[in-house]
């Protein structure tokens, strides 16, 4: 219902057309408050069931942070009306009724979690059917005070194998439900654009890959974009996978020969290996990629490095050399370190193991330290490295301290646990996950304490309940940004229509 102030023009004198002008305004208001009263009626359940109620998304008993947006959410059963009464600290009350889901206000919710910070709300549940409520027991969300980052970066691909279709980088306000692109690649029709990656959650510095005709490493450092050609005399390929340096000078990147090939094995669908793979490190100042012989062995496959957050040490994957594709199921990495001395770009001249999965017939992919020294994380598959279609890929974590390693019980499912990244607090973490249909990835989040206690993973919100089931992309690498990411695409098309400036192999 719309209410319409000012004045009306009627053709009645000015008098008169300002009373019929009130009068409407005051019936509309009436009929307006009459309409939100009678849909916002507290139902009078003729059923009260004593267990919760089956959410989708699941947000009963989950740790959020204060500043995230709305849990909108519906119940996984047939109704005419979902009712729910949102219950905060100082007897804060929000109470919505709909035909469909639960939306919650922006605004109403963000107050709400702003006055329940360290404390739960309560959320009670009841759902029209035949003419009756039927009330669940009330389950509870705790709002930690522990803010996460401004956003979330990622890329939406849909889960194909050979034609990249439409895709692209976007970035989403955790606060609220903006979504905006980055960079998509209709900007060169046929190209594949990822591996978008920023320096501490810094979006200032940010690496991203364009495949194709044109392209190449686009690097933006201290505000500057560069379009690099990253294929070297000394080098398998052009750069892939990257990590940056703390001090920002540095990003490691891996170089891969990579293959796939397709199972006949119902339940499995596309093996992804690398037939041969190094570590290098690129020197942003002098435009160099630095390595050394323990980062570039025929024998040996390196891969997926990542810096610790002193920039003193660099971890990766590391694996025995095997003959792909015949032999991709016995590849099955180890998480090794090497220090690295960024005063000079000069690495050890050593190799440590840090965690030897291989001893349990296991394989390690995407370590990923926390920003506060505590722990890497890892995803943990049974061989290979591309752990996406490894339906038993589970997430782990290592205490730097104690040397101690956990499956993370907490937020692994039966299904696909993936990528990872930090919040710039290490308090929050992201992964990427099939479990909701096994097909498609989808970014849940959660909470680690001081003590290395994990909560209850939550499904990223959306505004529409319905939004996952429609969304035909998966959302892919989720990475936390602190600030909005703004890249300059007048700047970048111009930059692709020049040559890619040449990166060289320091000896």
């Amino acid at each position: 219902m719309m209410i319409i102030s000012g004045n009306i023009k009627t053709g009645l004198p000015a008098s008169r057309s300002r009373l019929r002008t009130s009068v409407f305004c005051l019936v509309a208001s009436s009929l307006l408050l009459l309409s939100l009263s009678a849909c916002n009626d507290k139902v009078k359940p003729t059923e009260v069931l004593e267990e919760k109620p089956m959410l989708f998304p699941d947000y009963a008993g989950v740790t959020i942070p204060v500043t995230i947006a709305p849990l909108n959410f519906k119940v996984k059963e047939d109704y005419t009306a979902i009712d729910a009464i949102i219950e905060g600290r100082n007897t804060e009350v929000i109470h919505i009724q709909d035909a469909k889901e639960i939306c919650i206000p922006v605004d109403q919710w963000m107050k709400m979690l702003s006055d329940s910070k360290d404390d739960s709300l309560r959320i009670t549940v009841s759902i029209k059917q035949h003419d009756k409520w039927k009330q669940y027991a009330p389950f509870s969300i705790y709002v930690n005070s522990t803010p996460v980052d401004y956003g979330l970066v990622y890329r939406l691909i849909a889960p194909g194998y050979e034609v990249y279709s439409k895709m692209g980088i976007y970035q989403r306000n955790l606060s609220n439900f903006d979504q905006s692109p980055i960079i998509e690649n209709t900007l060169i029709p046929g190209s594949c654009v990822n591996c978008h990656s920023f320096r501490q959650s810094d979006s200032n510095d940010m690496s991203f890959h364009i495949r194709g005709g044109k392209g190449g490493t686009v690097l933006i450092s201290n505000g500057k974009m560069n379009l690099l050609n990253t294929k070297t005399d000394k080098t398998i390929s052009n750069f892939v996978y990257p990590f940056w340096h703390p001090s920002g000078n540095y990003v490691a990147y891996s170089v891969n020969n990579t293959h796939q090939v397709f199972h006949e094995v119902k339940g499995k669908r596309v093996e992804v290996g690398d037939a041969a793979s190094d570590v290098v490190v690129y020197d942003i100042k002098n435009n160099q990629a630095i390595s050394c012989s323990l980062l570039m062995q025929d024998s040996i496959f390196e891969t997926f490095p990542s810096f610790s957050p002193d920039g003193r040490t660099l971890y990766f994957c590391s694996a025995k050399h095997k003959k792909m594709p015949s032999e991709f199921n016995e590849v099955r990495y180890n998480l090794c370190c090497i220090s690295f001395n960024p005063d000079n770009g000069t690495f050890g001249n050593r190799i440590d193991t840090l965690f030897n999965a291989t001893a349990l017939q296991k394989s390690v992919t995407f370590p990923r330290p926390s920003p506060d020294g505590k722990y890497i994380m890892f995803t943990l598959v049974d061989y290979g490295n591309f752990s996406i279609w490894h339906k038993e890929a589970d997430l782990y974590l290592l205490d730097l301290k104690t040397g101690t390693t956990r499956r993370i019980d907490e937020v692994n499912s039966d299904d696909t646990e993936s990528y990872h990244s930090w919040s710039s607090n290490s308090r929050w973490f992201v992964f990427s996950s099939r479990r909701i249909d096994g097909l498609y990835t989808r970014p849940f989040i959660a909470y680690l304490d001081e003590n290395g206690k994990v909560g209850k993973p939550f499904l990223l919100p959306q505004k529409d309940t319905e939004y996952y089931d429609r969304l035909l992309f998966s959302v892919n690498i989720p990475e936390f940004v602190s600030t909005k990411v703004n890249v300059d695409i007048p700047e970048l098309e111009k930059l692709l229509e020049t040559q890619a400036k040449k990166v060289t192999f320091k000896e």
